[in-house]
């Protein structure tokens, strides 16, 4: 994520890269050439970082740097300390997701920077993904009737890049719950609000007790049924996917990143498809509404930290 970030502050006006912060500065040049991750999203040219200054510790990075803004992309267990520093800093935070998995630290954080005036957005990038977008502007304007029905999934490989390799950090994770599922329960939330009710089946892997999840969310007075289900269930090489399928009273629309082009719209008489635009550009579209938010000092509306706090309290009560 720290090379995906990279890539896209390179691409947007506002912003500049000024340093980055990496524990083995050897790695910075040796993984610009690895494709690791999920989703492909671009490659950067190591010319385009010369002038990006590099630390090996955040604290020598905070004291030398004249910056106004931190990018947190390290693992779950550092998301506190790292933002806390960079808040008490006098500096503005866009944080990878999951926020913090102790609660009362990502309440914390919210707390400070608002006392502090400092803008923190937590990167829930499914919220600007442009096929993920299109499926809200239909629940939202009704184009297909009321939304019954809504299946969320998301599976991959076991995360075999990087850090994921060390068994301290796979301890601390939260397993495939707060890494992986987090990014539908998020986004459902983030649709539809808390459910009134959920009932969970998960079962355990390699990173924790909920490596897979299946979930049915339900909603009383909407009378809508959400079911999320995903996980780090199978081999290392296993394709990533993810995608919905979506039931309104008129027609049924799916999408799956196994076919990332286009949206299937189906009602009783017919198939017809529409371009779904690139899920991958959720990654500079999250990026550039919050260089928009900094430009314009205004707080980030459509992903505040509190709703980012809301879908780690929901990820708990599914066990």
């Amino acid at each position: 994520m720290g090379m995906t970030h990279t890539l896209n502050i390179l691409k947007i006006k506002d912003l500049k890269l000024t340093a980055i912060v990496e524990r083995d500065l050897l790695l910075i040049d040796k993984n610009l050439k690895s494709n690791i991750g999920n989703i492909a999203v671009g490659n950067i040219d190591v010319n385009e970082l010369a002038d990006a200054r590099r630390y090996s510790d955040i604290d020598s990075c905070l004291k030398s740097e004249d910056i106004d803004v931190v990018i947190v992309c390290t693992h779950v267990n550092t998301h506190f300390e790292m933002t806390k520093k960079a808040l008490e800093n006098n500096k503005d935070v866009f944080l990878e997701k999951p926020f913090c998995l102790d609660m009362k630290q990502a309440q914390e954080l919210i707390e400070m920077a608002a006392k502090m005036k400092k803008l923190l957005m937590v990167g829930h990038v499914v919220r600007f993904m442009p096929p993920y977008q299109q499926l809200k502007k239909w629940i939202d304007n009704k184009e297909f009737g009321d939304l019954k029905f809504l299946s969320l999934t998301r599976f991959c490989g076991l995360p075999g890049w990087g850090q994921w390799n060390d068994k301290s950090i796979k301890d601390l994770s939260g397993g495939a719950l707060f890494d992986l599922s987090i990014h539908d329960i998020d986004y459902a939330n983030s649709l539809l609000g808390q459910p009134s009710q959920i009932n969970c089946n998960y079962f355990p892997g390699a990173y924790s007790k909920h490596d897979y999840v299946s979930a049915m969310w339900s909603y009383n007075i909407k009378n809508v049924h959400v079911k999320i289900e995903g996980g780090f269930t199978f081999h290392k090489s296993f394709p990533f996917q993810a995608g919905f399928m979506a039931r309104f009273s008129n027609a049924s629309v799916v999408y799956t990143s196994l076919k990332g082009d286009v949206i299937q719209i189906a009602d009783d008489s017919s198939v017809r498809e529409i371009p779904a635009g690139d899920a991958g550009a959720g990654y500079y579209n999250e990026m550039a509404y919050f260089a928009e938010c900094l430009t314009k000092g205004v707080d980030p509306e459509l992903c505040m930290p509190s709703s980012s706090l809301k879908a780690i309290e929901i990820c708990y009560n599914h066990l």
